[in-house]
């Protein structure tokens, strides 16, 4: 029985101090989180719903992954997974975080545990300004309202939104997405995020920086201005209803702001080089899917490719070298804690078990190649599940990656489906009939996976 334990990080050679004094050359780093985004939502991965000349420039100024995965279909469990380097079962979110009783349901915290891993909190500890600046989800909102502050993660700066512990009433007055009220309005928010992110660079000019800018764009509701607003009659602001054509108007905004935040770090005097990544927590809604997955199987809410495999962009000037595309090396949003640390010139703390792997030579524009296979359990009850209408793209719960093959298989061990993604990447056929030792050994280290997570004895809903 093969059991995929995590990797135990060691102290990296010549890591910082967390005061290294003059001379101090570590770059800044700016986490560009999309919510919601599909590759096909962007020019640059070949999609056509609007031109994104800012982020296409990006790609073309740095390095853009083709293979690039996150570590769920749903918005709390990647951002789990982002940000402590863990399968975020392992911290017991597998679904979206909500109300109390609905976590329950699903077998869920309320909130990730404060104790564990954290990239800021390791970045703070070696000296770094830290900040979280817009979507959170990984606690508070609905009638969760004793979440850990933003502190207990590791920020000295914490600007939510709704879902959050700490949301600033000039984007979230009530207790929805948005509202009316709120001074900065729903078509206004990513613009005043740039805005925050900047003045958090600026008035931390003097020592290195790390920004989560998680962005709350393009999640529906696509309002992308005024004359598009409506109040529904629940007395929320609502939208006229989710169209390519305003879902074009976002994605135009989305990316003026993001080329607002590249200029002003190309026209930066620092001498502080700074790395910004840009990606998605999940596939786009299943609505218009195929069109903003490049044709990719599935979509938000599916373990096929089009929930889970994203765009990534790395951009740095004098750091990341331009034009570079890498469709080689097989990264993972667990990748980023190690791989961050590394570039930072820090180190996880010893004891440190991660589901990720340095991969720092990648972002820097040199492909590597990925040794540790990747995991996925998406819910864990029937409750935990939502799932994309076109039943075809209804995924099992559980997933494995390794090398060019991937199997899908429900927590019972039934419905196994296996793909080699290097012949197949849309996974139209599944070869587990032809490939049965394959299928077997894969399912087989799947459901180690997930009993080595869970523990012992049964597990509610083990068979939906």
């Amino acid at each position: 029985m093969l059991i995929i334990a995590p990797i135990v990080a060691v102290a990296l050679a010549g890591a910082y101090p967390a005061d290294p004094g003059p001379g101090d050359d570590r770059p800044n780093v700016v986490v560009v989180l999309a919510d919601d985004l599909g590759r096909g939502d962007l020019s640059c991965f070949g999609g056509s719903v609007a031109p994104t000349p800012n982020i296409d420039r990006m790609a073309r100024e740095g390095v853009r992954f083709e293979r690039f995965y996150v570590a769920a279909p749903i918005c709390s469990a990647s951002r789990c997974g982002l940000i402590t380097g863990q399968f975020p079962a392992r911290w017991r979110i597998t679904s979206y975080l909500q109300t109390r009783a609905g976590n329950r349901a699903c077998g869920q915290d309320d909130f990730l545990d404060p104790s564990a891993p954290s990239l800021p909190k390791m970045l703070k500890a070696a000296g770094y300004a830290t900040a979280h600046i817009g979507k959170w989800h990984l606690g508070g909102g609905r009638d969760v309202v004793d979440p850990p502050k933003f502190a207990a993660y590791g920020y000295d700066v914490g600007l939510g939104t709704y879902e959050s512990p700490e949301p600033p009433p000039d984007v979230t007055a009530t207790d929805w997405i948005w509202s009316a009220d709120d001074p900065v309005k729903r078509w206004e928010r990513t613009g005043w995020m740039v805005d925050r992110t900047l003045d958090f660079l600026k008035d931390h000019a003097d020592a290195p920086c790390f920004v989560n800018l998680w962005l709350d764009d393009p999640h529906t509701p696509w309002v992308p201005s005024a004359d598009d607003m409506k109040i529904g009659p629940n007395g929320k602001a609502a939208g006229k209803g989710d169209t390519l054509e305003r879902l074009a108007k976002v994605l135009t905004n989305l990316d003026r702001q993001v080329g607002r935040l590249l200029d002003a770090v190309r026209e930066s005097k620092s001498k502080r080089p700074t790395l910004v990544v840009f990606l998605s927590d999940n596939g786009p809604l299943p609505t218009f899917a195929r069109k903003r997955t490049t044709g990719l199987r599935g979509s938000k809410l599916s373990l096929y490719e089009g929930g889970i495999r994203m765009p990534f962009i790395a951009w740095g000037p004098g750091l990341a070298p331009a034009g570079v595309v890498d469709d080689s090396t097989v990264l993972a949003s667990v990748d980023l804690l190690p791989s961050l640390c590394a570039l930072c010139k820090t180190a996880p703390p010893e004891g440190y078990a991660g589901d990720g792997e340095d991969l720092s030579g990648a972002l820097l524009g040199k492909p590597a190649k990925r040794s540790r296979p990747l995991f996925w359990e998406y819910g864990r009850n029937p409750t935990s599940f939502a799932y994309p209408k076109p039943p075809k793209d209804r995924s099992p719960s559980l997933g494995l990656w390794d090398g060019n093959w991937k199997i899908l298989v429900d927590a019972d061990g039934a419905g196994a489906q296996l793909f080699n993604l290097a012949a197949d990447p849309a996974e139209a056929e599944s070869l587990a009939s032809g490939e049965s030792e394959r299928a077997r050994s894969m399912k087989q280290r799947a459901l180690d996976m997930r009993r080595s997570i869970v523990g012992p004895g049964p597990v509610p809903g083990d068979a939906r």
